[in-house]
């Protein structure tokens, strides 16, 4: 072979090998940091896989460092982005079905979630993401309680007449309706609000109260615990053609790691709640428990106020209603 035939055939393999490395990292999005158990259930995936050697790697731009946290979904749907773990009732805007994932009642423990994420309910909600070119790799919901200021809230009648603080507008559909009145504010400014009087209690996830520091604003705090109102939907999902384009050896390396990722994830979901609980009792606030007579209490208000919306505004919202319901 000529000098001039072999420097054009290093020159084709270096280009090959170039695209062949780009095409082998995945670019995975989420907006929290490093500490939080959604970077760790990420980072499981992203370790599994380098571990496997099927030259694929996954690198992770954590605190909304390279998309902002609710503008997640389209560039993941158009290849734009790998992956993300991310709230899907976030782009409820562009599919209100995502908005069951944020309802109250919907779910009442975790292990209610993970029955969920192998129904058919499930399933559907995943039909209406793979017309979307998205795609599930890890399922997984987080909880939240409630605070009350002067008070415990574990029934309907605990929150009539409380300024209250609600995560997610279904929730402040269903509050309202208990006679509580509203004030929207991110989770962040609820310990000033509530240091200020302009907040009587508020409904949150588990991990912000602690990281906020509300167990020293409130006399009493509702953990989730055997029964829990709010919880919220957080996968890590793929974009599907980008996971198809894979060779076998890499979307099983993917695969495995989302498996041991999933088994981590409800784990440590359920071990935050508990811990939240702890950090509250530590600092002398009172610890309150929801009852099913409580959680029924709350499902039947539900059902007048923020089902009733979401069936109003979803198309088959009904019918996708009714298989969530069905799953004991």
């Amino acid at each position: 072979m000529s000098t001039k035939l072999t420097a054009t055939a290093a020159t084709v393999a270096l280009v090959a090998s170039t695209f062949a490395v780009q095409a082998a990292e995945l670019r995975l999005s989420h907006q929290w940091s490093t500490k939080d158990i959604r970077h760790q259930v990420a980072q499981i995936v992203a370790d599994e896989v380098a571990s496997a050697d099927v030259d694929l790697d996954i690198k992770i731009f954590p605190s909304k460092s390279l998309f902002k946290p609710r503008e997640q979904y389209k560039p993941l749907s158009r290849g734009q982005l790998d992956m993300t773990v991310f709230p899907l009732s976030y782009a409820g805007g562009q599919q209100p079905a995502y908005n069951l994932t944020l309802m109250p009642g919907l779910v009442k423990n975790h292990d209610h979630a993970a029955r969920l994420n192998e129904s058919e309910f499930m399933g559907e909600i995943e039909k209406i993401m793979a017309g979307d070119d998205v795609m599930v790799l890890v399922h997984g919901y987080l909880a939240g309680g409630f605070a009350g200021k002067d008070k415990c809230i574990t029934a309907p009648a605990d929150v009539e007449g409380l300024q209250t603080r609600a995560a997610g507008k279904a929730f402040e559909q269903m509050l309202a309706g208990a006679g509580a009145s509203i004030a929207s504010m991110a989770s962040s400014e609820i310990y000033n609000a509530m240091q200020t009087g302009v907040l009587n209690a508020a409904n949150t996830s588990s991990s912000s109260f602690v990281s906020y520091r509300i167990y020293e604003q409130v006399s009493c705090y509702t953990p989730a615990g055997d029964f829990a109102l709010w919880f919220m939907y957080q996968p890590l999902l793929m974009n599907k053609s980008t996971f198809e384009a894979l060779n076998d050896d890499q979307q099983a390396a993917l695969l495995a790691g989302a498996e041991k990722a999933e088994a981590f994830y409800i784990e440590q979901a359920k071990k935050e709640d508990a811990a939240s609980a702890e950090v509250f009792r530590e600092n002398g606030v009172e610890i309150a428990d929801m009852t099913q007579e409580d959680f029924d209490a709350w499902r039947a208000l539900a059902q007048e106020t923020s089902y009733k919306a979401f069936v109003e505004e979803a198309p088959d919202g009904q019918s996708l209603l009714d298989l969530a319901l069905s799953v004991e």
